[in-house]
């Protein structure tokens, strides 16, 4: 199954299981006592919160989805199909942190280039580091965005 629709899945059932949380915060506040509306807007916080969640995840899902496609285009994705994997299918650690200083390299030659900073989010990613993964990611997605404007 491709990851998309496992996402859209997911995001279907997580949507049925806001609305039924949504549903018991309303039952709590037609109890009419103060301990049950209290409840009530504790439990409707989360709903609230769990959409905000799914809409940040998705805007930023698809912003690098179309990092991703305009690289392709390129021809520039990263590829690291040939560095050495582990049994599990993760990459080497030593050849991990070696692809990573290479891109921090790129990173360090060109700092307004989207491109180098997505490649080095990439070899966070691989070298497991997802926190500054999304962190250099997000700064790929402003730097494109800056791009296409100043295209416009």
């Amino acid at each position: 199954m491709k990851a998309r629709n496992v996402a859209l899945l997911l995001t279907a059932a997580l949507v049925v299981y806001l609305f039924l949380l949504a549903d018991r915060a309303f039952a709590l506040f037609k109890t009419g006592t103060g301990a049950g509306i209290a409840l009530g807007a504790g439990v409707l916080l989360l709903p609230v919160l769990g959409v905000w969640v799914v809409v940040v995840t998705w805007r930023n899902g698809l912003q690098v989805q179309r990092l991703s496609r305009r690289l392709d285009e390129e021809g520039a994705l990263p590829d690291v199909s040939d560095l050495p994997r582990r049994p599990s299918g993760r990459v080497d650690r030593e050849a991990a942190d070696a692809w990573f200083e290479a891109r921090r390299a790129e990173v360090e030659a060109d700092q307004d280039n989207w491109r180098v900073w997505y490649k080095l989010a990439y070899a966070y990613d691989i070298a497991g580091d997802r926190r500054r993964a999304r962190e250099t990611m997000k700064k790929a997605i402003e730097l494109e965005a800056a791009e296409r404007s100043r295209a416009e």
